[in-house]
């Protein structure tokens, strides 16, 4: 199988990485990739978010699989101009990525399909926020309608600064708060059937415990020792299958990784937000846990044959990535500083490895940060503890000026 993976951030170097090991993999392309991409796949030149350049580089590699990676592009209609060259493409239509796209319109087709989640509004003008704040009270969610990188949506008891975020989004959905803990739980879908992974925690405030701004992500973990046994079957059956048969009943069938972020609250399961692609960091855990070959089984939902698909094998340990930001992130980041130790860390460290998210090769062919999250190191283990040891050891032989990381990735739940 010839395969083009589009994006260059660690989700794209998890997948590349996870498609470099499978032997069904003859050419693997990456475009426009990083400098840690280009060890596992051949690097090319493309705007992602320009469907038909895409379309024209595809058919140019003789692909036969696009994946789309990031959310622009499939918001954009990326897979929608591959596909029309006959090409099969791992992703959703521009419509079904509306599910992402549009915060409303997802909990429009919840509402339809019965799934539950969060009570909500969708506001357009300052005297809408004010009685969506008012009727749902502290703390308040306020999230912007469109994408956001991951940083669209605040939480907070401070009604002004939830107000000042709310009147600079052009739409915004403000809903009511969902106590207890996050879970990401990722589903491969071809339209029709709906194959669940494993599901992963991830961590989305900037500081240890919890504290300081939202970010895109500084850390995962697989699995969760905590979590009900039952928990993916209920999920399947109450959100994913839901609204799955919902798309397609409303003639926009969602083909690709439905993303569900859940809250297990004290009345049960409620879902936060879908995505329409694979989330960056859990990606990177719950990949480093799959022992079934990718490109059969992203190839079969993009093909519509994933009723026939066996059933997933998963490695009995755990994974734990840590995420090493520039300095200021999730402000401007430092960038254009080079990144020391990862020889060291490809030399010493067996069981942990370092995803390359914001980098590139400098004129000198040196690694220097080029983003705000830098690096995902990601480690496994027979456990949680064994596992976050091992990726703290490798965080350890790294150097980037100004950098900093979290230091309590999956620590609790590797307590028990």
């Amino acid at each position: 199988m010839n395969v083009l993976v589009i994006g260059g951030g660690a989700r794209e170097h998890a997948l590349c990485r996870a498609l470099s090991l499978d032997p069904e993999v003859a050419a693997l392309h990456c475009a426009p990739g990083n400098a840690g991409i280009a060890e596992a796949a051949r690097l090319h030149a493309v705007d992602p978010l320009d469907g038909e350049a895409v379309a024209d580089l595809a058919a140019r590699l003789e692909a036969d699989l696009v994946i789309v990676g990031p959310e622009a592009p499939l918001v954009a209609g990326v897979a929608d101009a591959v596909r029309a060259r006959g090409i099969d493409c791992f992703g959703p239509s521009r419509e079904a990525a509306a599910l992402e796209g549009s915060k409303a319109f997802a909990k429009d087709v919840m509402a339809t399909a019965g799934v539950p989640t969060a009570r909500a509004y969708v506001c357009t003008t300052p005297a809408e926020v004010d009685e969506a704040l008012d009727a749902f009270g502290a703390p308040y969610v306020v999230k912007d309608d469109g994408l956001a990188a991951g940083k669209g949506v605040v939480v907070t008891d401070d009604l002004e600064a939830a107000r000042a975020h709310a009147n600079a989004c052009e739409r915004v959905v403000i809903e009511e708060y969902l106590d207890g803990p996050e879970v990401s739980l990722f589903a491969v879908t071809d339209g029709e059937t709906v194959v669940p992974l494993q599901p992963a925690q991830d961590f989305k405030r900037a500081h240890d415990g919890d504290e300081g701004p939202n970010t895109g992500g500084m850390g995962a973990y697989s699995p969760l020792p905590w979590a009900d046994p039952g928990l993916v079957e209920e999920v399947e059956r109450t959100v994913l299958q839901p609204t799955v048969d919902e798309l397609r009943r409303r003639g926009t069938p969602f083909a690709g990784l439905l993303y569900a972020g859940l809250a297990i609250t004290s009345r049960g399961v409620r879902v936060i937000e879908f995505n329409a692609r694979f989330g960056d960091p859990e990606t990177q855990v719950v990949l480093a846990r799959l022992k079934t070959p990718l490109a059969g089984l992203l190839r079969a939902a993009a093909s519509g044959r994933l009723a026939a698909f066996p059933a997933l094998r998963w490695s009995e340990g755990a994974a734990v990535t840590v995420v090493v930001a520039s300095e200021n992130y999730p402000g401007t980041p430092r960038t254009g500083d080079p990144v020391t130790g990862l020889d060291e860390v490809a030399a010493k460290d067996e069981h942990a490895y370092v995803l390359h998210a914001g980098t590139k090769a400098d004129a000198d062919g040196r690694v220097v940060s080029a983003g705000g999250r830098v690096l995902s190191v990601t480690a496994t283990g027979v456990d949680l503890a064994k596992a976050r040891e091992r990726a703290y050891r490798a965080v350890a032989r790294l150097g980037l000026k100004g950098s900093h990381h979290r230091s309590d990735i999956a620590e609790k739940a590797a307590r028990g």
